[in-house]
């Protein structure tokens, strides 16, 4: 027998597997017996199955959910430009509920006309739940202020504060110049805000330019003056030897001149009859 195969049967019957290969049974240590690393998952495990079987125990058998009504929502209808009644009845149909009610004046909206509402139209609610809407009392009135011979600026501002826009014309009037004459719409009447005021105010008497009268007979200048509108102030008389009797032969203004309109014209006319 030779040396050589005594020895390698003798490590083929000892109990350490040769090299390249690993021992067969999973975790196990030498002896045999599982590793401590494996207990210790299936602990985890256990404490997993444990809770959640709990939790499934408390949640569907102990206290379970109560169970969820359903709730049929109502759809909010639109009720803008109905009348206060047509609103509420309009709700009434659809199982809500008229809630607050404000009244604002607008200048476009009728009066008693729903303007606005709250939930919006198409909204949802609840069956019976409040809608608040809004409703017009119309557009605001008010009557045109009494300016006539305010000076021009104090009128602006009266009809402004008041609510008024304002436009200016200017005319010739008998009214000193600055003065409003008139306003349109008339003061007093009665208008629709937002409204617009037409104010004429007056550039002053016109001016009319004196005729000639020297050399008219008096009456005939007395005339000529009162259709311009000019007054006759003092009529003086000149002694005349028989020449100019009856006559215009001086006035005051001179001739030429432009005057306003209601200005006295005062003249001298030639004596009637001879010297005594």
């Amino acid at each position: 027998m030779k040396l050589g195969s005594s020895l390698r049967r003798r490590r083929g019957r000892s109990g350490n597997p040769p090299p390249g290969k690993k021992s067969g049974g999973g975790m196990r240590s030498s002896s045999g017996f599982p590793v401590p690393g494996f207990w210790v998952l299936v602990g985890l495990a256990a404490v997993l199955l444990g809770t959640g079987g709990g939790y499934l125990y408390a949640t569907q058998l102990v206290f379970p959910a109560p169970e969820r009504e359903v709730v049929d929502l109502r759809t909010v209808p639109d009720l803008r430009g109905l009348t206060f009644d047509e609103a509420v009845s309009v709700l009434g149909d659809e199982g809500l509920e008229a809630g607050a009610v404000d009244s604002i004046r607008h200048p476009e909206v009728a009066q008693g006309r729903v303007m606005g509402q709250s939930p919006f139209p198409g909204q949802l609610a609840l069956p019976g739940g409040p809608v608040e809407f809004t409703v017009s009392l119309g557009p605001e009135r008010r009557p045109v202020p009494d300016v006539s011979r305010l000076i021009a600026s104090r009128a602006l501002t009266v009809l402004e504060t008041t609510g008024f826009e304002v436009q200016v014309d200017s005319v010739e009037a008998d009214a000193p110049m600055g003065r409003v004459v008139e306003t349109e719409p008339a003061a007093g009447e009665e208008v629709t805000l937002p409204a617009v005021v037409r104010m004429s105010v007056s550039l002053g008497p016109p001016l009319v330019e004196l005729p000639y009268l020297v050399g008219m007979q008096e009456e005939q200048a007395l005339a000529v003056l009162d259709s311009l509108g000019l007054e006759v102030g003092r009529v003086e008389t000149r002694f005349r030897f028989g020449f100019n009797q009856g006559e215009v032969v001086d006035q005051s203004p001179e001739a030429g001149e432009e005057v306003p309109r209601g200005s006295v014209v005062h003249l001298e006319v030639g004596r009637r009859g001879l010297m005594p």
